[in-house]
């Protein structure tokens, strides 16, 4: 805000608050240097939802103290924040082997952003929390085979005996146990089974995830997928 700005901000916050209003000249002239200085970065308002004289009255309607310039640089500080915060930068137009410009772009959308001349660039979502996945994805997986590249997989198989048990099951045309409850642990669909750690008073102390799902599991899968699989063609 320039100094005509910050004077009209006052005039303003004066015809809510007469306790702001300096009647003395040479006190009207210092109290309108102290806002400017302290103000000078804060804009009057801006094109998506910034207004000073909103933060005042604001601050005047709610609060029982006397209004200072921090009472509006506060809201502005959480405003720039707030919007920087949901703003995910977007590819520069700039060539990208041009450091000084691609650097420069970024930060003058950033500066757009942050002082609320532009609206901040949300990345798009691949999934719907409603909808279920992106058509678009689901194709893309089931050419792909999986997000996880095999190498990766592989080394991350001793950390995850569980799922890489129940992987090798599959790529073997077993049924998936895990796919069932297992009625010997309680395990639910897609959790591994358990293994029970006895104490020497024969109570169950604790239990631990097993590598392998129990028999009866297996067993429950194998009858399950009998049931759906097709009536074979005479």
């Amino acid at each position: 805000m320039d100094r005509r700005e910050i004077a009209a901000l006052l005039a303003y916050i004066g015809r809510l608050d007469p306790r702001t209003i300096r009647t003395d000249q040479g006190e009207a002239r210092d109290q309108l240097a102290q806002w400017h200085e302290l103000l000078g970065d804060v804009p009057m308002a801006t094109p998506h939802g910034w207004d000073a004289c909103v933060a005042a009255r604001q601050h005047i309607r709610i609060s029982p103290y006397q209004i200072l310039p921090a009472d509006v640089a506060r809201p502005w500080e959480s405003y720039r924040r707030d919007r920087l915060a949901r703003h995910s930068d977007p590819t520069p137009s700039a060539d990208p082997d041009d450091q000084a410009a691609w650097t420069a772009e970024l930060v003058g959308t950033r500066r757009a952003v942050a002082v609320g001349t532009a609206q901040p660039a949300q990345a798009r979502a691949i999934t719907s929390g409603r909808d279920g996945i992106d058509p678009r994805l689901e194709a893309r997986l089931r050419e792909v085979g999986s997000c996880i590249p095999p190498a990766a997989r592989a080394a991350l198989a001793p950390y995850r005996p569980a799922r890489a048990a129940r992987e090798a099951a599959i790529a073997q045309g077993q049924p998936d146990a895990l796919s069932v409850r297992c009625a010997w642990c309680q395990a639910q669909p897609g959790e591994p089974c358990r293994r029970r750690r006895i104490g020497p008073d024969d109570g169950v102390r604790a239990t631990a995830p097993r590598a392998t799902p129990h028999p009866g599991r297996l067993d429950f899968a194998v009858q399950q997928a009998k049931q759906v699989q097709p009536p074979a063609l005479a």
